[in-house]
């Protein structure tokens, strides 16, 4: 079980960035996903969650808006559009996947996931 993120880089505020995380050795369509992220000094909190058995999707409510979670099944692979993008929003983001059925509570906890990628650095300066 390996996933793979990418897509980060530097970006001005305001503008745009696609993350992507690819799954191997499982079907992510079999799991419920979530993104992460941590900024430097911080706790590592939910961004983003979207859970299998109904597309429920919850976000923080900062990103409310500007983000969305989505899965690609042909390509295997979990989602981050992120809009209008703010200097807060700098740091590095993961991508987290369980085969446990989360309850809408539990989506965005740190504790849920036990498959996790690499991460990937967002930037956003001017």
């Amino acid at each position: 079980v390996q996933l793979q993120a990418s897509g980060g880089g530097l970006v001005q505020p305001g503008n745009s960035l696609r993350l992507s995380c690819a799954a191997s050795g499982f079907t992510l369509n079999d799991y419920d996903i979530a993104w992460f992220r941590q900024a430097p000094g911080k706790e590592r909190e939910g961004v983003a969650c979207r859970r299998r058995s109904d597309g429920h999707t919850s976000y923080l409510d900062s990103v409310k808006g500007r983000f969305t979670i989505s899965r690609d099944n042909a390509r295997n692979t979990v989602n981050l559009q992120m809009n209008s993008l703010k200097p807060e929003d700098t740091a590095i983001y993961y991508c987290a996947a369980t085969r446990r059925r989360l309850i809408s509570g539990l989506c965005r906890r740190v504790e849920s996931y036990d498959a996790w990628g690499q991460g990937t650095l967002v930037t956003v300066s001017s």
